[in-house]
């Protein structure tokens, strides 16, 4: 299920990195409210496998659950901005880390 939402993280974040200005017209407007969207349930999703995956605690490597979170507010911010620009002056970009593995420390034996 990680990859899945790893998978379409990426597609997301590809589409949206394209564009830069203002929404040039009502179908672009209407498609970033759909990504938007997306977004939005590809957060939920993340937040179930989160929990369905909180039981496994002895697994090596985990899945970087609040790194895609902020990555996903960073994508949600930009489309937002682009959409409802505030001013007309250059942002300075924030980079995606795109890394969520997460390596757990062995686990210490008990006595």
């Amino acid at each position: 299920m990680p990859t899945t939402i790893f998978r379409c993280f990426l597609l997301l974040s590809l589409a949206i990195a394209h564009g830069s200005g203002y929404a040039a017209s009502a179908h672009e407007q209407e498609q970033l409210i759909l990504i938007q969207q997306q977004l939005d349930i590809i957060e939920r999703l993340a937040t179930r496998a989160e929990a369905a995956s909180a039981s496994q605690l002895d697994d090596r490597y985990r899945f970087d659950y609040p790194r895609l979170s902020q990555d996903i507010q960073h994508i949600r911010q930009g489309v937002q901005g682009y959409l409802f620009p505030s001013r007309a002056q250059p942002r300075d970009p924030i980079e995606l880390v795109g890394d969520y593995r997460l390596d757990t420390p062995p686990a210490e034996p008990s006595p």
